[in-house]
């Protein structure tokens, strides 16, 4: 079955980029074909680190979200990459709505992935509440507790937000924190993960330490297993 995954959270700053810069690594090592969409045209990650794999588009206009359906009912692969960029939940809302995408994709045997990447704040939660009330069991859900900036998620672990988006079949991950300085030097050196792991000082100049790639290493490992434990929804 061929999936859209858009990779959303609505607020800036919760990670949604650095998610959708793993699930593309995820997809690449382990040889699953997919074709990935950036919408953010000012500094969008996965045309800086996948660009080999990413087209750039707006939200802003439905001509140009088309080309996620499009791709999806007729390219070639399996899986479709959104990173929506902060504050598109409207404009991708709309284009759902109007063109009734969810009954296209049911007609066609394409799963549609909604990921709320958020943090340990009260705004992600009500985030997660809207979304979960505008779409209700028609999507699937993929929720991401993100630790880099807080790792507390006990107001959403109790809440009764999460209680309903299990019972709407949602998924629930945690992306453990990078080593800040490590992650930075990732992304100055504008490296994707594989190549932060395995490019070496010794052959290029502008590479990681040995504990820096094996910090980088460990993290990615620990993602992927949190992605697998996904089952179908991947």
């Amino acid at each position: 079955m061929k999936k859209i995954h858009l990779i959303g959270g609505e607020k800036g700053g919760v990670g949604k980029s650095v998610v959708a810069r793993l699930l593309a690594q995820y997809f690449i090592d382990n040889s699953v074909q997919f074709v990935a969409f950036d919408t953010d045209l000012s500094h969008g990650a996965l045309m800086r680190f996948y660009g080999d794999y990413s087209t750039p588009i707006s939200v802003d206009e439905f001509s140009n979200i088309d080309q996620i359906i499009e791709t999806a009912l007729e390219g070639d692969s399996d899986r479709i990459l959104v990173d929506l960029c902060a504050q598109s939940s409207s404009s991708l809302h709309k284009w759902i709505e109007d063109n009734d995408i969810l009954e296209l994709t049911k007609e066609n045997g394409i799963m549609l992935v909604l990921w709320h990447v958020m943090d340990n704040s009260k705004d992600a939660l009500d985030l997660l509440q809207k979304l979960l009330s505008g779409y209700g069991n028609a999507v699937r859900y993929v929720i991401v507790k993100n630790s880099f900036n807080g790792k507390d998620f006990t107001q959403y672990n109790n809440s009764e937000i999460r209680k309903q988006s299990e019972e709407f079949g949602a998924k629930t991950i945690e992306i453990k924190d990078l080593h800040k300085p490590t992650m930075r030097k990732v992304d100055h050196l504008s490296k994707s993960f594989w190549a932060a792991i395995n490019h070496r000082p010794e052959k290029e100049v502008e590479a990681l330490k040995l504990m820096e790639r094996q910090r980088v290493k460990v993290w990615v490992k620990s993602a992927y297993q949190q992605f697998e434990s996904l089952g179908d929804l991947l």
